[in-house]
């Protein structure tokens, strides 16, 4: 049978999702606990490999096993069993041929900027103690909607065969003392929602005018987009799937 595990994590203990030769990742420690609570070797496939530091509200993940067994036990038992930081919400059955990765329709990631010096949101937040101006931000945040390529934002010397990314939402929104932007696509780039908020920020600065932003897509050249903000205000916020994936018993 092949599961889907829906999971959230904080990401700052880990050198990202996917497994690494000598770092500690979030894939490797559900692996691990897994496999010893199904005592089958389990392997996972995310929907996507966030990077060192980056956060995930809602991810998921698929795996195999021949091993029976109960859903609602088993996270009961992986939350009891894995450390504070990754939290399994859900698992259940999905059709054999269902792909976490390949089938998510669209990916939703929130990057949080603090606007106040703020000592419980450190860890989760970019501080900027600037003033940004939201209505120029949300103006550039419309032009990314009349683009497919998005070269310019993505890390250089990745091994993608596209660049070609649809993006369905990108807004700017004031929340408390905070300032959050959502965007939703049907893919990512690596790197590329860190390139474009650091874009964005130098643009709420001042820094580069709204228009300029057509030249910064049209170069395809990520030396001429801004720069990367950190890892640690990036969440993964909704990974969404087809209906039927699920299998209702």
């Amino acid at each position: 049978m092949r599961y889907f595990i829906e999971l959230s994590y904080n990401g700052g203990a880990y050198h990202g999702w996917q497994n690494q030769p000598k770092d500690i990742s979030v894939q490797e420690v559900i692996e691990k606990a897994l496999s010893m609570l199904l005592k089958d070797a389990i392997a996972i496939m995310g929907a996507g490999r966030t990077d060192t530091g980056v956060h995930a509200s809602q991810m998921f993940a698929h795996f195999n096993t021949q091993v029976a067994f109960n859903e609602t036990d088993l996270v009961f038992k992986l939350n009891s069993f894995l450390p504070k930081d990754i939290a399994i919400r859900d698992i259940f059955k999905v059709k054999d041929e269902a792909h976490a990765r390949f089938d998510a329709i669209s990916r939703t990631y929130l990057y949080r900027i603090a606007l106040k010096k703020d000592v419980f949101s450190f860890n989760n937040t970019f501080f900027v103690k600037q003033n940004l101006d939201v209505d120029k931000m949300n103006e550039a945040s419309e032009i990314l909607l009349k683009y497919k390529d998005f070269q310019c934002f993505s890390k250089s010397n990745t091994d993608v065969k596209t660049y070609y990314c649809d993006i369905m939402k990108a807004v700017w929104t004031l929340e408390n003392n905070e300032l959050h932007f959502v965007i939703k696509a049907d893919r990512f780039l690596r790197n590329m929602v860190r390139a474009i908020v650091g874009t964005m920020i130098n643009i709420g600065l001042g820094k580069i005018d709204v228009e300029d932003l057509h030249t910064i897509i049209k170069s395809k050249n990520r030396s001429e987009a801004g720069f990367s903000v950190p890892a640690h205000g990036l969440y993964l916020k909704q990974v969404e799937y087809p209906n039927d994936i699920k299998i209702h018993e």
